[in-house]
């Protein structure tokens, strides 16, 4: 089993991450909350539930159109992403926790923050790009703990000791790097792996 699907999720979610509005926030509960181990928890399973749906979404994605429209779609996608990651992304100084324990408060925070957002979109696109839900899914997952785990236990000092402005730019050739190699890589690449026939077994002889 190819381990492409794991790494270039990884690889991608992890530089996309930094400066993301999502490790902005994990800035924010580090700071707030004080509690890294319940903080990084609640990351963990937000994060998978979160990807988890949205790798559903995109496997299920693929299926609706021809492996030619959805090979340019998948690539036109990450060209996307690449351009909106090179946007340094805020979160409103006004954010209100909810007041209920670290774990859960981390875990409802995290996950509304990171509907819509372009890690979870790309997450999307990987998923109809590879059709590996599990893969694509532990990788996405290990992505956004590889940026968030230090983000919690370092809070701010992370942001000054990275050069924001060049992961962005990084994560930004990344996308357009793998659109390319999306439509270079044919429609074999995208093609949808149809499921195993039941098995049958043979029909035994009329007496």
């Amino acid at each position: 089993m190819s381990l492409e699907p794991l790494l270039v999720s990884t690889a991608i979610v992890a530089v996309a991450e930094m400066g993301d509005k999502t490790q902005l926030l994990s800035f924010v509960l580090a700071a707030k909350l004080k509690r890294p181990v319940p903080i990084v928890l609640g990351i963990l399973v937000a994060t998978l539930a979160n990807h988890f749906l949205a790798s559903w979404i995109g496997a299920w994605l693929a299926t609706l159109v021809s492996p030619a429209v959805l090979r340019w779609t998948i690539a036109a996608s990450f060209v996307v992403f690449g351009l909106w990651t090179l946007k340094p992304d805020e979160l409103g100084e006004d954010r209100r926790l909810p007041g209920t324990g670290v774990f859960l408060t981390t875990l409802a925070a995290f996950f509304v923050v990171e509907m819509g957002d372009k890690t979870q979109l790309a997450t999307i696109a990987l998923a109809a790009r590879y059709q590996t839900l599990a893969l694509v899914v532990a990788g996405t997952t290990l992505g956004m703990m590889i940026a968030n785990v230090p983000a919690v236990w370092m809070g701010e000092t992370l942001s000054h000791r990275v050069n924001m402005k060049w992961m962005r730019w990084i994560a930004a050739s990344l996308f357009v790097l793998l659109g390319a190699l999306t439509l270079l890589a044919g429609d074999d690449a995208v093609r949808v792996r149809p499921s195993p026939a039941p098995h049958r077994t043979p029909a035994s002889g009329r007496l």
